[in-house]
């Protein structure tokens, strides 16, 4: 099982997880060109997708999701809600798989949980996925860490994690006092403590790749979230294999089958 975060960040967001049989994206916040760029880049080309799983409504994870269905005859699997509310952007697709949160189902021979994320949005959720021997979770857009969160990732071998801001950064930069207090409300986005203290607890379990994602480029420095996971981890961060997703280009392609991806 592979997974690889194509791109992440506040200009859009679009991950990759494929099995030995089906290949699927999480999102689609770029053109639908870009995202056929960027898959390209890792060797992977459109045609072969099954499907895309929507996580939530904003458009920097949907801005792409229509055109691509579309255009790639792509089913899109979104709980009721969120396709209520990205109805507009979204506007017509190939297919609609609506599934219900909390509830298993599967793409090809993928299995997929759709969990609840805390965000201020119509049905927001996070996903493990499965081909019955590894297990990917993903995990963006949420402002606060809950049972049920660190439930379904516990056992998980790779994981994408948001670790949106750095306080300071975010309480002295040049945002409006309300976007502010959105970002760092319950319903917003995850600090790099937050998603640094998740790590550890994750870390004394199965995982072992981890990509710290939707870092903010007003907000946050790769180097603050690393220092973040070193303060935290400790010594067990040499256990992980641990990288910070990008904006503009794809990360690594990431083998779950190796202890360490590359």
């Amino acid at each position: 099982m592979k997974f690889c975060v194509l791109g992440s960040g506040s200009r859009g967001n679009c991950t990759l997880v494929e099995s030995a049989t089906t290949t699927l994206l999480i999102d689609a916040g770029f053109s639908g060109r870009e995202v056929g760029r960027r898959l390209a880049a890792i060797g992977r080309r459109p045609e072969a997708l099954a499907a895309i799983l929507v996580s939530h409504e904003h458009g920097d994870h949907i801005k792409g999701v229509g055109v691509l269905s579309r255009r790639h005859e792509l089913p899109l699997h979104i709980n009721r809600a969120t396709r209520l509310a990205a109805q507009r952007q979204i506007g017509r697709i190939a297919a609609c798989r609506e599934f219900v949160t909390g509830e298993v189902f599967t793409v090809g021979d993928l299995r997929i949980h759709p969990f609840s994320v805390s965000h201020d949005t119509a049905d927001p959720v996070g996903f493990v996925i499965s081909d019955g021997r590894c297990r990917v979770g993903y995990c963006t857009d949420t402002g606060r860490v809950t049972r049920l969160i660190v439930h379904h990732l516990r056992s998980c071998q790779g994981l994408v994690l948001e670790a949106n801001h750095d306080p300071r950064m975010l309480m002295d930069g040049p945002y409006p006092p309300a976007l502010k207090q959105r970002v760092r409300s319950g319903q917003g986005h995850l600090a790099n403590g937050d998603a640094a203290d998740l790590a550890a607890q994750l870390a004394a379990g199965a995982l072992r790749s981890l990509v710290l994602a939707h870092v903010s480029e007003t907000n946050n420095r790769p180097e603050l979230v690393l220092q973040a996971m070193r303060d935290r981890l400790g010594t067990r961060l040499g256990e992980l294999s641990v990288s910070v997703a990008g904006q503009d280009e794809p990360g690594r392609l990431i083998d779950l089958s190796r202890r360490f991806g590359r």
